[in-house]
């Protein structure tokens, strides 16, 4: 177990040191569960420390303390094997003598003492039971009420439940359920499957229904946003974010008869989805690297708006913006966010949010439909964005309420969506 240590080590300082995303190291299930978790209990477990120790040790001892701590009080792991490898991991990382006999002190005197005392102000307290930044939960505060924002703050401490999209078009739900094994699981829509905890998404990818294209993963918070397209046969349709590509293919898969361009500013990105449509035999999708924010006119390999406004035909019936966003409303999914997020950061992407709706609304047909979506809750980047939009285009209206998926269920990702249409 020392090597699934190390893999989990070498991960979390990557991160602490450059940001780096965890769930793209490709770690062992073991040291999966243990970077995410420290990961998401960063800011309880650095309080853990800081209560057992005089002077803050190294960022290299601190990651080895809470990786200790965290197997200890929230692991089924026996509190020997945690404090015996936590040991023999700083000597593994060559550390020296005095860190092994730090780490060995501090990690039994916490099995000595147990948890410390939470600070007993309620804005710090909800801080550093969930590990939310103290500024972030001041703001839930603020916009929700005391109540629902240590419940939000709770929810990003849970483990997130993962979800099969079958393809309708190769199979039916009921029918992959059984095949792959998985038998009395929630199904939500006539096409999304609640994978159990005991079945690893590893163990999934290398299945041939899988390679085969019968399933994909995504949330079926997706499918509330798509629904707001109000989609028709033959409609054209333009997902102007679409990368990575999952909710370009729900639609693909939900009618064959639309006509959809998917394009992305990351030629990179959209390179992958081309692996996708493929396993997943979908035909009616064509991509193009499209930058609606472009940082000059002249920005090589990038369509203009304008260009393809100029090649169309017919404007598109509807479009699909899921934005770029803070990640506020994915924090358990993407634990690293709640530590890259800043009052100016969140000001900055709906700044950028409001330049992409501005820009790609152009490209609406008159009597069309386009949906704001993105996976952040925040006024600031959801409700607000729109009043600007429809203040600045009166030829805009709303359609109905905004959807958040996720406060009708816990299982589903905590999306904004708002359709809007052309009246003009």
């Amino acid at each position: 177990m020392l090597t699934e240590r190390e893999e989990a080590f070498r991960v979390l300082l990557l991160w602490q040191r450059d940001g780096s995303f965890i769930k793209e190291s490709g770690l062992s299930p073991f040291a999966m569960e243990l970077a995410l978790g420290v990961c998401r209990r960063h800011l309880y477990l650095e309080y853990f420390v800081k209560s057992l120790t005089k002077k803050l040790p190294s960022l290299e001892a601190r990651v080895i303390l809470e990786m200790g701590l965290f197997q200890m009080f929230f692991m089924d792991v026996p509190d020997y094997a945690a404090i015996n490898d936590s040991v023999e991991l700083a000597k593994s990382a060559n550390l020296g003598e005095s860190t092994a006999r730090l780490v060995n002190a501090v990690l039994r005197t916490a099995r000595r003492q147990g948890e410390p005392a939470l600070p007993p102000q309620r804005v710090r307290r909800v801080s550093v039971e969930n590990s939310v930044p103290e500024w972030l939960v001041r703001r839930w505060f603020d916009v929700y009420g005391g109540d629902r924002a240590e419940a939000l703050a709770k929810a990003t401490l849970e483990r997130p439940t993962e979800w099969i999209r079958v393809n309708l078009q190769k199979t039916s739900a009921p029918v992959l359920a059984e095949k792959i094994g998985i038998t009395g699981a929630s199904i939500l829509y006539d096409r999304f499957i609640e994978i159990p905890r005991d079945v690893g998404v590893k163990l999934l990818l290398a299945l041939p229904e899988f390679v085969k294209g019968e399933f994909s993963f995504q949330n079926p918070s997706a499918f509330e946003v798509v629904k707001l397209l109000d989609l028709k046969p033959g409609l054209k349709v333009w997902d102007a974010c679409a990368a990575p590509g999952g909710k370009t293919a729900l639609m693909a898969e939900m009618d064959s008869s639309l006509e959809i361009l998917a394009s992305d500013s990351s030629a990179s990105r959209l390179e992958k989805m081309q692996d996708l449509m493929n396993r997943l035999g979908l035909t009616n999708i064509k991509t193009e690297v499209i930058d609606l924010v472009p940082a000059s006119a002249t920005a090589p390999q990038h369509s203009s708006l304008s260009s393809l406004v100029s090649r169309l035909s017919s404007k598109f019936d509807r479009i699909l913006l899921d934005v770029p966003c803070s990640n506020m409303g994915v924090i358990a999914r993407r634990p690293e966010s709640v530590y890259r997020m800043t009052p100016e950061s969140i000001n900055e992407v709906a700044e950028l949010q409001f330049k992409i709706l501005e820009n790609a609304s152009a490209a609406l047909a008159p009597g069309g439909r386009l949906v704001y979506a993105t996976c952040s809750p925040d006024p600031t980047e959801t409700t607000r964005v729109i009043a600007r939009f429809v203040k600045a285009h009166p030829e805009f209206v709303k359609v109905g309420e905004p959807v958040l998926p996720g406060l009708k269920d816990s299982r589903l990702d905590g999306f904004f969506a708002q359709a809007l249409e052309y009246k003009k």
